[in-house]
């Protein structure tokens, strides 16, 4: 079984060239892939499946040829993963799938069909506008901090820290306590603190995630939205460009009146090929 190891700053994947569908792909060996110790290890995998063939992205195979099949390293499904986007796009180019037309590439997404943009290292993907709602909260290590929650195709609750509490210094080897009336499926924790000022943006957030699925993880880009959504809220704005920083590098996000643009690096390292019964094995 073929792969490519990629990563867009430090959210790594394992993608899988499946074009026609034909891998019969598992929660068992996703987990497997994504151990760091007996798989390959990274935040999830991105199998490149075109549309017309995945009965989840058939419906828009009119508007993209390719979809991004993306499983969790738990072995459970996403609706959308920014990062993930980023680099399924910048293997489609590389591998040769697919080339931009008029400098975009549509990519499907169990939450709808994206468009993306390539200049030098840097992809941006343009994903809906991120949707805040209602307030809620969430626990870590007997700390309740208040948050929003913000809708991205996926969930996300932002929870900024409070004054004189170190964002470095939060343990999240476990996850937070959220409230499973408001997020029955699970949901993205995003903790945030201010930035100094960064020059040509409307602000600068530096943010820590644990994504459901995952576990902390260097780099989450539908999590960089909500935060910059977010902040953009809190300083009295509806729009604007924020720098995001996240263990992994820096993010910049562009909310416009109906959407939402999310750019950085997309990094592909590494190819090979995988021994499925091995993978089974270590399960």
């Amino acid at each position: 079984m073929e792969f490519t190891k990629g990563h867009g700053t430090g959210n790594d994947f394992v993608i899988l060239p499946d074009p026609d569908g034909r891998l019969e792909l598992t929660p068992g060996m996703v987990a497997a892939l994504c151990d760091r110790r007996r798989g390959l290890g990274a935040d999830g995998v991105l199998r490149v499946v075109r549309s017309a063939a995945h009965p989840e992205a058939a419906g828009q195979a009119g508007d993209a040829e390719w979809f991004m099949d993306y499983w969790n390293a738990d072995g459970s499904y996403a609706e959308m993963c920014g990062n993930g986007a980023r680099v399924f796009v910048r293997f489609l180019i590389a591998a040769g799938l697919a080339d931009p037309t008029d400098g975009t590439l549509p990519v499907a997404t169990r939450a709808g069909v994206v468009r993306a943009r390539v200049s030098g290292d840097s992809v941006a993907v343009e994903m809906r506008r991120p949707r805040l709602y209602d307030p809620s909260t969430a626990s870590l290590g007997g700390l309740t901090l208040p948050g929003t929650s913000v809708d991205v195709g996926n969930p996300h609750l932002v929870c900024a820290l409070p004054a004189g509490l170190d964002l470095a210094g939060l343990d999240l080897t476990r996850a937070p306590e959220v409230d499973p009336a408001a997020f029955p499926d699970g949901v993205n924790v995003e903790f945030t603190a201010l930035g100094d000022p960064v020059e040509g943006t409307d602000g600068h957030v530096l943010m820590r995630v644990y994504e459901r699925g995952s576990a902390e993880t260097l780099s989450c880009g539908t999590g960089a939205c909500a935060v910059a959504a977010v902040a953009l809220r809190d300083a009295g704005r509806d729009t604007g460009v924020v720098a995001v920083d996240v263990p992994g590098g820096r993010l910049s996000v562009t909310v416009t009146a109906d959407s939402c643009w999310l750019a950085g690096p997309a990094v592909l390292v590494a190819t090979g090929e995988i021994a499925p019964t091995a993978l089974t094995t270590s399960a």
